[in-house]
């Protein structure tokens, strides 16, 4: 008899007795993401009826899981992972003005963080000064406020951006947003093909789920092509664009759906860079992705290994692409914040450190752990702190980090990544379909979907087939109220001085004229970044330059989907 019926043979018995046996009643024995999970995993889910190897003796591990840093990637993008270098600790923090904020990224690069994560407020998100009537009670509110060069100069105050990596959580103004730090960076006397980071400037997702967009889709892929085509000579080491994940888990996608939305979103950005007539190897070394990392922890860890094998295979095989680097989906990932609760914040602590682990066995390059009062606030230094020691007690005292890929092989594992692997094909096959992601997005597609999977989530956790300590069941603790950092309207106030003070001391001819230029680009299709760079090295102001892109492109209105 072959391997293969006896272990059919022997799961068929084993099953026998297994119904036989009562099953627990307070479980769906479905993952978060609804996918029903099966009681036990065998060879037979990950290989089928091709053996224990895929028939083919070394062949059927090489072609699906390899090497740690070899097509396809299933086990990391580099070949020594963390045995070489562990990942980059961050925390998305920033809060008020830009002076504070300084101070904080200064307490926790002393306490060991190895690179930053600018957490911006509304206003700065969505292209308008901190003195604009419409930024009114939201200044500092929700991260740091930052309208000029002077602000970012502030930011970065003894903080080298040559030796300190840098991530931006903006999207609809990142292209303004990265001028201020590359100017800041000349201004410290950085080159720029010295500058390291990342700007988050996927504008495709704020359409999809997080809403944070100024220009409609056409021009503001346009501005992400300026970026890649002016990033690729003059700024080689900045990652340009992060493409995420994170914000289309958090409105309620299931894990699938971030998986696919998302490299969908990728392979979209690559099209479009590849149109402008570049070699798709000469910007998407620099493109990087940002996963949620929620609470089901196989999952999680599966759809990072799914992600780099579709990545590798999309650009190889449709793309054209040959450097190696293309190939390689880095990552960075942070923990969910959809599932902080405010009750019993200190529960968090104990969610935040699992699903860090979630994203160290999948492999990430980058991580951030929320605080235990962000569902409450923006987090106190004692919250952030404990955020960060999570990460360091991982990386230190499990040892976790010591072998590649530790999960590589577990059946379920496996079989999860398949299954995720083959969900986004299908997803990717819908959305073409029915026109792509700008049809879609315009059609309001992304948006119903999403929508959907979320109610689906919210109906589980009311009627109680899916658990959340401390909010649907064990909810009898009474714990001890948590410090909480408030806001108030001094950032506000400090703001618009500082912005009534820079308009008096600098140029107006040059401002008014930079923004000539700018406005001229942007009507004959230049590249933006030459004229731009010139505009904020005089001082034009984020919402001065957002009125003079948005008089060209436009504003997006959402569609109403449902």
């Amino acid at each position: 008899m072959s391997q293969h019926g006896a272990l059919s043979d022997q799961l068929e018995l084993w099953e026998a007795v297994f119904r036989q046996l009562p099953q627990r009643e307070d479980t769906s024995f479905r993952s978060i993401s609804g996918r029903e999970i099966k009681p036990l995993y065998t060879p037979l889910d990950v290989w089928g009826s091709g053996g224990a190897d895929g028939g083919d003796g070394a062949g059927g591990y090489l072609e699906r899981l390899g090497t740690p840093g070899e097509f396809p990637f299933t086990r990391g993008p580099y070949h020594s992972m963390y045995r070489t270098k562990l990942w980059t600790m961050r925390l998305f923090s920033g809060f008020a003005t830009a002076h504070e904020t300084n101070e904080r990224y200064k307490y926790l690069l002393e306490r060991g963080q190895t690179g930053l994560s600018v957490a911006f407020d509304f206003p700065t998100l969505m292209g308008y000064d901190s003195d604009d009537a419409r930024s009114e009670g939201e200044v500092g509110k929700c991260g740091v406020a930052i309208s000029s060069l002077a602000d970012m100069e502030t930011l970065f105050d003894g903080i080298p951006l040559d030796r300190v990596s840098v991530s931006m959580t903006i999207n609809g103004p990142a292209l303004m947003l990265y001028a201020f730090l590359l100017v800041t960076a000349e201004k410290q006397g950085v080159p720029l093909d010295r500058v390291r980071g990342t700007i988050q400037n996927d504008i495709l997702k704020e359409y999809q789920a997080q809403h944070a967009w100024i220009f409609p889709p056409e021009p503001a892929l346009k501005i992400i092509a300026d970026i890649f085509e002016w990033s690729a000579v003059e700024a080689p080491r900045f990652n340009t664009i992060s493409i995420s994940g994170y914000h289309i888990r958090e409105a309620g996608a299931t894990a699938a759906q971030e998986l696919a939305y998302t490299l969908k979103n990728g392979f979209t950005y690559v099209e479009r860079g590849i149109a402008r007539g570049l070699d798709v190897d000469s910007f998407a070394p620099r493109l990087s992705f940002f996963w949620d990392v929620h609470n089901d922890f196989f999952e999680e860890i599966a759809k990072f290994r799914a992600g780099r094998r579709i990545w590798a295979r999309h650009l190889r095989d449709v793309y054209g692409a040959r450097d190696p680097r293309s190939l390689r989906l880095r990552t960075h990932a942070q923990t969910a914040g959809v599932s902080l609760t405010a009750q019993q914040p200190h529960n968090n602590i104990v969610r935040v450190a699992y699903q860090a682990m979630a994203s160290v066995l999948g492999g990430t390059q980058s991580l951030h752990t929320n605080a235990m009062d962000e569902t409450l606030a923006l987090p106190t230094e004692e919250a952030a702190k404990i955020a960060l020691r999570t990460q360091q007690i991982l990386a230190h005292e499990t040892g976790v980090p010591d072998t590649i890929d530790p999960l590589a092989g577990s059946y379920y594992v496996e079989a999860l990544t398949d299954e995720l692997e083959a969900e986004a094909e299908e997803i990717f096959r819908e959305i073409d379909d029915i026109g792509g992601v700008v049809h879609g997005i315009e059609s309001g597609y992304f948006q119903a979907q999403i929508a959907a999977s979320a109610r689906r989530f919210q109906d589980e956790v009311e009627k109680g087939t899916q658990t959340i300590v401390g909010v649907n069941r064990f909810t009898d603790a009474e714990e001890p109220p948590i410090e909480i950092l408030r806001i108030g309207e001094e950032a506000a106030a400090i703001q618009e001085a500082r912005l009534a003070e820079l308009r008096s001391r600098r140029d107006d001819a040059e401002v008014n004229a930079a923004l000539e230029a700018l406005g001229r680009a942007a009507r004959e299709e230049e590249n933006l970044l030459p004229p731009l760079l010139d505009a904020v090295r005089a001082y034009a102001t984020l919402g001065e330059i957002r009125i003079v892109l948005e008089r060209v492109y436009g504003r997006f209105k959402e569609p109403v989907a449902f």
